[in-house]
């Protein structure tokens, strides 16, 4: 029995508006070219609808920019942090350092599970740079794993010691170690147990 065709219907739809967004981003290219060549003295048409057209062209082709500008960003991942100097890096470190221990703490409120210091905290956050998360957590360098668990002791001289108070006691992070997840788009969660 001979392997069945894809159909082709699909592609042809495509395929058409492709080309349709080409011939219409031609006419705004080429709209624009003429403005910028002669801004001051550029003819502007009588006729409503022809003005019309061309703004909708403009409006068109720039919608269509920002969506691969935005599909770009999203593709390029972290930035590189090889423009930054000791002092901006530190400054980058104590930034993500405060606000992690904020949110953390924010987080510890007395409940019955704080008792047996089983309560649960989860911190999300965003460093678009590997080498400044790397510092965060002096790993001597960017981070070369996705999941990783942290000794609490060093996550906490690394965040700063994290301690809140709540109904006469002091509440802390609890347990053995600290869950540390990080994404190469820069995207990284810390999360573990508190209690008194």
């Amino acid at each position: 029995m001979p392997p069945k065709r894809k159909s082709d219907a699909g592609q042809d739809a495509s395929t058409s508006k492709r080309s349709r967004a080409n011939v219409e981003h031609a006419t705004a290219q080429e709209l624009i070219t003429n403005i910028l060549a002669n801004v001051t003295s550029y003819p502007i048409p009588d006729d409503d609808e022809t003005i019309r057209q061309s703004l909708v062209h403009l409006a068109r082709y720039a919608r269509d920019l920002e969506g691969q500008t935005e599909q770009n960003r999203s593709n390029a991942g972290p930035v590189p942090s090889q423009a930054l100097s000791p002092e901006q890096l530190a400054v980058a470190v104590e930034k993500i350092r405060k606000a992690a221990n904020s949110g953390i703490r924010k987080q510890m409120t007395w409940k019955p599970s704080c008792k047996t210091g089983s309560a649960k905290w989860v911190y999300d956050g965003v460093c678009n740079d590997p080498a400044v998360f790397g510092a965060l957590l002096k790993l001597g360098g960017p981070p070369k794993f996705k999941m990783q668990k942290m000794p609490k002791d060093e996550f906490g001289d690394a965040l700063g010691g994290i301690s809140a108070s709540a109904r006469y006691a002091t509440l802390a992070i609890t347990g053995t170690h600290v869950n540390i997840r990080w994404s190469d788009s820069g995207e990284f969660k810390f999360s573990g147990t508190y209690g008194r």
